[in-house]
């Protein structure tokens, strides 16, 4: 068999979505070493993911640890006040890239894990009225992100929501949006058909997949049928991410190399790996 060098693939590569600390829950790493393991991997950037804000962290890290890009992001949570444009805004001038949709305060995953028998208080956000439209405060959310560049990220909202959300963000001008791990069967809060995450893509925005989905737990999918999803949609509208940081899962830079490999043992090209950890992710970032 053909040795293939996933070092070679991993530099310059970008993983758009990794959980470090400092977190209110327990992380393998903070958000230093995660950046010096990057740099040290020869990766272009890391984007740090709280459920909360993570963009004066990036900041400090970057100072820290140069040459290695590293972004911050907010998570319209309830830890930020929900649907709340002033963090949206606060997290802009701090230099944040990404804006996440509510996660673990979406109605959607209350709902969803409440089912499961989890204890959750709360009703959940909604993005939608009772009419099926946006709430009025995405309005206002929007025209930030647009206004400066940023990308949208849908978070574990439901489908009907993700749809409506990305037509209007069309409408609104904005160009950089991504649907959050929707085939990854541990987030099945919001998990999509391949129709409607081809549809998403035919609207113009990528598609992430994570590892975390195939990682050897009672989670886990079959990575040969994430491939074929891949296949389906084009390797041209998908981005690939890690997901890691917790304590019980690998090192992000090792998920990173587990996951090319996974990919190139099923029969992605390396040129779609690296369309799929460089070029796209760099679009989405303005690294290009």
């Amino acid at each position: 068999m053909e040795f293939l060098n996933i070092d070679h693939l991993v530099r310059d590569s970008i993983d758009m979505h990794l959980h470090p600390g400092p977190s209110p829950g327990p992380c393998r790493l903070d958000a230093i070493e995660a950046a010096r393991q990057a740099r040290r991997a020869g990766m272009k950037a890391i984007v740090l993911k709280s459920h909360s804000y993570t963009a004066a962290v990036a900041i400090i890290v970057g100072q820290l640890v140069p040459d290695i890009k590293v972004f911050g992001s907010i998570c319209l949570n309830y830890e930020v006040g929900g649907l709340n444009f002033h963090a949206v805004r606060n997290a802009a001038g701090l230099g944040a890239k990404v804006v996440w949709m509510p996660t673990f305060s979406a109605a959607n995953s209350i709902d969803k894990m409440r089912a499961l028998g989890l204890p959750l208080e709360g009703d959940g956000i909604s993005l939608l009225d009772e009419a099926g439209k946006l709430v009025p405060e995405m309005k206002r959310i929007l025209s930030i992100i647009r206004d400066n560049d940023m990308v949208l990220a849908t978070g574990h909202i439901s489908p009907e929501e993700t749809f409506v959300l990305i037509k209007e963000a069309d409408k609104a001008g904005i160009r950089k949006m991504v649907i959050t791990h929707p085939a990854d069967k541990e987030f099945a809060e919001n998990h999509f058909a391949i129709g409607d995450m081809r549809k998403l893509a035919q609207m113009g925005a990528f598609i992430e997949f994570t590892l975390i989905g195939i990682l050897p737990n009672e989670f886990c999918h079959d990575p040969a049928e994430l491939v074929k999803t891949i296949r389906t949609i084009g390797p041209e509208h998908c981005i690939v991410s890690t997901d890691l940081g917790q304590p019980q899962n690998p090192l992000p830079v090792e998920g990173m190399r587990l996951f090319i490999a996974t990919l190139l043992h099923h029969g992605i090209t390396q040129d779609e790996v690296e369309l799929m950890i460089k070029t796209n992710p760099a679009i989405l970032l303005g690294l290009n």
